[in-house]
């Protein structure tokens, strides 16, 4: 009888131990939402949200840009055929990476959707740099606005990735430092902590699409 009750007794005190905690972890939340402590995490996490959207759009924007300009070089330099094909296969396989809100806290799923846009990266330099063996091309009008929006998109992309890296910099150090560390284990477990993108050759500045 005596040992039931010592064991019900140490049920009752781990009982009000965990209670004592949970209300310990509400007034500290609660102290910490006058500063607005409480909503760094959501609000971090929403930012870097929107950045990778951001970077989605360009990258769009640059794939929508490829068959015109696909088409374009095709009418003056079909012996490129190679490259023409490149490029096609490249956007192709790009455009083929499904990506969500989850593909940032996917290492592996991240990393195929930049491999794949690094690979279109490249597709598309061969394929610009070839352009340089054909004067009539690079004076025709068409080409002419094509490059300019090219030119954009491009710089575009550079500044929404930066953008993004920038964001999930915020997002993962309040993620894995105190209180951040604490505020999102207990008021929101889903906030994971995201991928960025990895630094490749010249990733600082956007690609040479002059002519």
């Amino acid at each position: 009888m005596g040992t039931t009750l010592k064991a019900g007794a140490l049920r009752q005190t781990s009982a009000a131990a965990r209670l004592l905690g949970v209300l310990t972890l509400i007034l500290a939340a609660t102290g910490l939402s006058g500063c607005g402590a409480i909503n760094r995490v959501p609000t971090l996490q929403e930012q870097a949200k929107s950045a990778w959207s951001e970077v989605q759009n360009q990258y769009q924007r640059r794939a929508d840009l490829i068959p015109n300009l696909v088409e374009t070089v095709k009418g003056y330099a079909q012996q490129e055929k190679d490259v023409l094909i490149g490029v096609t296969e490249a956007r192709a396989k790009a455009s083929s990476v499904k990506v969500d809100a989850s593909t940032v806290s996917d290492p592996q799923k991240f990393k195929e959707y930049q491999d794949a846009q690094n690979q279109l990266s490249g597709a598309l330099g061969r394929l610009l740099v070839t352009v340089e063996k054909y004067p009539d091309l690079k004076s025709n009008q068409n080409f002419l606005v094509l490059q300019s929006q090219l030119e954009g998109t491009e710089n575009r992309i550079a500044v929404a990735r930066r953008d993004y890296i920038g964001a999930v910099q915020a997002y993962n150090t309040e993620v894995r430092t105190i209180p951040g560390r604490w505020i999102a284990a207990f008021l929101y477990p889903d906030a994971k902590p995201m991928e960025t993108f990895t630094a490749t050759p010249n990733a600082d500045r956007p690609p040479n699409v002059k002519f």
